[in-house]
């Protein structure tokens, strides 16, 4: 009798324990071999590039190449009380207002391509500047705060009216068109809106240059690395590549013109050989 009066107890327990917490969806993590992680809920091979999803309702996702994937991480699965997951009305309010904006799902591509329209810059550099910042992390925040894709302080966001840094859109306009401003704040010295970017106008102002900070002198490297990477790599895909007809297409075509054309020198058997190998 005591040992089921024990039983009935811990079955009280367990119950209470299942209505007071909610476990969340379990979670991977992508590591890059530049260092940075996307947490996502499900992945998607598509040719040369993961599509990581990193809602679970697939509203929003980042295109990555599959080389630039070290490994995938299973993240623990979290437990959150009732209570923390508790929204008031007003914050309820914002939420589905941004969740409109994220109503379908969000293509990392034509986002920079649409903001870099709009402010003119070349959307190989304002990847470049992503991938620095955040590693395509929509959800990334960093240790002094700043958030989402292109890591927007607070107080900046403010000032370009970005109300959800976590918005792709908003975040992604928004910080082209702070860099735009910078660039043009610099007379379009790269190297600089770069550096106060990262660091801020105050402290290139300061230096009258890039600041003596290791972190800002390695972001603005990888970054002017990574998009002339681009630039090299579009040039190379754009230069034409002459057609290499294989040894067996050259015999065999030589061998049919030198039957069909008896009276034709052997030389000029090789240039029409050639000929119908183009």
């Amino acid at each position: 009798m005591k040992k089921a009066t024990q039983i009935g107890v811990w079955a009280a327990a367990i119950t209470l324990l299942a209505l007071t917490a909610l476990p969340c969806p379990a979670a991977d993590s992508a590591v890059l071999r530049n260092g940075f992680s996307i947490r996502h809920e499900r992945r998607e091979v598509i040719g040369k590039i993961t599509r990581l999803y990193v809602d679970g309702d697939n509203s929003g996702f980042v295109d990555v190449p599959t080389e630039e994937i070290d490994h995938f991480e299973t993240l623990p699965v979290e437990v959150a009380p009732i209570e923390a997951r508790k929204v008031e009305p007003a914050a309820h309010a914002g939420f589905l207002a941004s969740a409109e904006n994220l109503g379908r799902p969000v293509d990392l591509n034509d986002v920079v391509k649409a903001a870099s329209g709009t402010y003119r810059l070349d959307p190989d550099l304002v990847n470049s500047v992503i991938r620095a910042e955040s590693g395509f992390n929509v959800r990334a925040v960093s240790p002094k705060g700043a958030q989402g894709l292109m890591q927007l302080m607070p107080q900046t966001a403010s000032e370009l009216g970005v109300q959800n840094a976590f918005d792709p859109r908003a975040n992604v306009d928004g910080g082209t068109r702070y860099l735009r401003e910078l660039l043009e704040r610099y007379d379009f010295d790269l190297i600089k809106a770069l550096a106060a970017y990262n660091a801020g106008p105050q402290r290139v102002e300061q230096y009258g240059g890039v600041p003596p900070y290791y972190e800002t002198k390695a972001y603005v490297a990888r970054i002017v690395r990574d998009f002339n990477k681009k630039k090299l790599a579009a040039k190379t895909a754009a230069q034409p590549v002459a057609p290499k007809a294989s040894a067996s297409k050259s015999t065999s075509a030589s061998a049919s013109t030198t039957r069909a054309r008896k009276s034709v020198p052997q030389t000029k058997a090789k240039a029409n050989s050639t000929q119908a190998s183009e």
